[in-house]
């Protein structure tokens, strides 16, 4: 079966003599470009069946019970209003798949690429490591408020011992992933617009700290909210040593 060249960016290569730095009939340029339109699909899949998998897990999270809530989030975090706005996210980004006006020589473009895909994966594990970590109590939330579970308990393994926001940075560093790898002007807007998820994680922040006092802060102090650092890692695993012994 063909691929349906309206799916992808502009991959021609750049004619005239010299252009590529390879010969006439060399079959290099074909291999590079059938690699990158491979981790485009294979992108398109990942990144496709994590949404679905999102989504799945925030329906099953409205059909538990809450016992808290901030903001507009009794009115705004219905099921039907979030698979809404999800389903209104992708038209939009369907109808704004277009390429970027940029043209990269062969081997920085192909360069560009496998650090994207590599950044987009690994984005995509993280993710789905921070959605399995929360297990129960994951919920949807907004800039507008948050819902917290009934049984809702304060997550601190998984990559959740390391930084307090694991899955907004891995939906940060996806977009940007998937614009290296992409290149069209949806992924632009999506890595520019989820830097609002920000926004969303001091919100949640504000909620937890009032649903577990002393217990958050003790966390807060302890775990970076984005970056892991040095001695967060240190402490983490030194902690898991003395567990051992």
């Amino acid at each position: 079966m063909g691929r349906d060249p309206k799916l992808y960016l502009d991959i021609s290569l750049p004619s005239g003599p010299g252009s590529t730095g390879y010969l006439a009939g060399d079959p290099m340029p074909d291999v590079l470009t059938a690699i990158e339109v491979d981790l485009q699909w294979l992108g398109a899949i990942a990144g496709l069946s994590t949404l679905a998998y999102a989504i799945l897990n925030m329906i099953l999270a409205h059909s538990r019970p809450a016992s808290r809530h901030t903001g507009a989030a009794r009115r705004i975090l219905r099921t039907r209003y979030l698979v809404i706005a999800t389903l209104l996210f992708m038209a939009i980004i369907i109808i704004l798949w277009r390429p970027l006006p940029v043209q990269i020589p062969l081997i920085p473009r192909m360069m560009v690429s496998l650090f994207g895909a590599a950044l987009y994966f690994a984005s995509l594990g993280l993710y789905i490591w921070g959605l399995w970590s929360l297990g129960k109590n994951f919920n949807a939330s907004s800039g507008f408020g948050v819902r917290l579970q009934q049984a809702h308990a304060l997550i601190t393994q998984g990559p959740y011992a390391y930084i307090r926001h694991p899955m907004y940075l891995a939906v940060i560093l996806a977009c940007w992933g998937g614009l290296l790898l992409y290149r069209t002007w949806s992924m632009l807007i999506c890595a520019i617009l989820m830097f609002g998820l920000i926004v969303r994680a001091h919100k949640e922040e504000q909620a937890l700290a009032g649903a577990f006092g002393n217990q958050w802060e003790s966390y807060r102090r302890n775990v970076p909210g984005w970056f892991p650092i040095i001695r967060a890692i240190a402490r983490k695993d030194n902690n898991n040593h003395q567990h051992r012994r």
